[in-house]
């Protein structure tokens, strides 16, 4: 009998077949906790086994905590008022990848919580938000693109630094650099091999404008797998590049002098019956159905509602300024890289829709829930997009409806408020994720910059 592989899991049995031949006495089992951010542990077999058919509990602190592990104040589901109990989660078997960071053999499994903190969970709200979907005929298609620096340095190195005068990979401008490539080519081949062995293959792998960094496009799948795949792209990049006295970063900006880092979405849907494309119409003007017409409608209407999900960090609005590649109001063009949607014709196969606002930071789960989610609210709507932008976005003057919240906290404002992400999210969500978000604001809030340090403290 030939050797079982890893993402040919599918059922409980196969699950505890796999470790059973490769005769582990541990597997690794992690989830992706509200900031996009891995936790787990290693589970010995027969715990492991007994998860499968019966779940297992982790305490409750990782939906209570922010990414630096300090305690929420501000949230009702979890806290000292209620002793931070274990909450349920279930092993997703089909979920199995090799670590080949961790030898031949080392398996890794995904949970997700179940009970009442699924309604919290990030892989849970994307699953309820495809549902959704397919009871309206669709199946919803993603693919995720990151830019992320890679820096001579070590956890260690930037702390002691200061996170100052850290040294990128390489140094200079250079967008799309065969020099760079094949000069670094060894490093771009394990992160290749990396990306194939554990399932999130990337199908395009080039340096973009700025010192060390890299732009990887994942190849395309059904939304929930994109979502996996982008969540451990950006985990096991990390993982991969410290373990090579390296560190990469996904921050939206970590320097005012470069760009900052993008996590496009690119999004179509196929009809569930036909299993043609929903969004390709020959006949229509830049082969755009009525159905994504309606889509694209939905997501421009409450991309500022939702736009926590997509920048929900403080660092995220460093990004969003003119003159960046990164879109600053609600607008959409055809091809036009300056908009926040960027329509893209082509066949059956390929008409999508490029949601160019999500930035590297955003957690992969709660970016595509929101752009599918918000897509699908303009179909049932039947909404209407505004008139599309040709030319230079930055320079155009737009409605006030398609302003952008500058700030975290405005952000988290409009999603408290916006009836549709309640309608689409449920309120438990929306109530815990603004309330994290606002926590966030505040931590800010008792930080002294060095800007304000250099502007203030001799002058005024």
């Amino acid at each position: 009998m030939s050797r079982m592989q890893a993402r040919d899991i599918k059922t409980p049995e196969d699950a505890r077949r796999i470790v059973e031949e490769r005769g582990l006495s541990h597997v690794k089992v992690g989830m992706f906790d509200i900031d996009g951010v891995m936790l787990g542990k290693y589970m010995r077999r027969d715990k492991f086994f007994s998860a499968l058919e019966d779940g297992f509990a982790f305490c409750d602190v990782v939906l209570g905590w922010d990414s630096k592990d300090e305690l929420y104040d501000n949230v009702t589901f979890t806290g000292w008022h209620t002793g931070y109990p274990d909450a349920p989660l279930k092993i997703v078997p089909d979920s199995c990848r090799e670590l080949p960071c961790e030898g031949d053999d080392m398996l890794l499994f995904l949970a997700e919580f179940d009970g009442p903190a699924e309604g919290l969970c990030p892989r849970g709200l994307l699953q309820r938000v495809l549902e959704r979907g397919r009871g309206m005929g669709y199946e919803a298609f993603g693919a995720l693109e990151y830019e992320f620096f890679l820096f001579q340095e070590t956890p260690e190195s930037v702390r002691e630094k200061g996170f100052r005068h850290l040294k990128p990979l390489t140094p200079d401008m250079m967008g799309y650099s065969m020099l760079r490539s094949s000069v670094h080519s060894e490093l771009y081949h394990e992160l290749l091999a990396l990306s194939e062995a554990m399932d999130f293959p990337i199908e395009g792998l080039h340096t973009e404008t700025g010192p060390g960094v890299l732009e990887a496009a994942i190849g395309v799948d059904g939304a929930l797998a994109a979502g996996d795949k982008g969540a451990l792209f950006k985990v096991f990049t990390k993982v991969w590049a410290q373990r090579r006295g390296l560190m990469a970063t996904f921050m939206a900006k970590w320097s005012p002098d470069y760009p900052g880092q993008s996590g496009h979405i690119h999004l179509s849907l196929r009809e569930i019956d036909s299993g043609k494309s929903a969004f390709f119409a020959a006949d229509k003007p830049h082969q755009m159905s009525d159905v994504q017409r309606h889509f694209v409608a939905g997501q421009q209407k409450l991309m500022p509602e939702l736009l926590a999900m997509f920048a929900p960090t403080i660092n995220s609005y460093t990004r969003l300024i003119p003159g960046f590649w990164a879109p600053t109001e609600a607008t959409w063009g055809v091809e036009n890289r300056t908009t926040a949607l960027r329509v893209i014709p082509g066949s059956d196969k390929s008409q999508r829709v490029e949601y160019r606002l999500g930035s590297a930071d955003a957690n992969p789960y709660l970016a595509l829930a929101a752009a599918i989610g918000a897509g699908l609210y303009g179909i049932e709507q039947r909404l209407e997009p505004d008139e599309q932008v040709e030319g230079n976005a930055y320079e155009l003057d737009h409605p006030e409806h398609q302003a952008l919240p500058r700030t975290l906290w405005e952000a988290a404002q409009r999603l408290r408020a916006s009836e549709a992400a309640r309608e689409l999210f449920g309120d438990a969500f929306v109530e815990h994720f603004a309330a994290t978000r606002e926590w966030e604001e505040r931590q800010f809030r008792r930080h002294i910059t060095d800007w304000e340090l250099d502007r203030y403290f001799e002058i005024i």
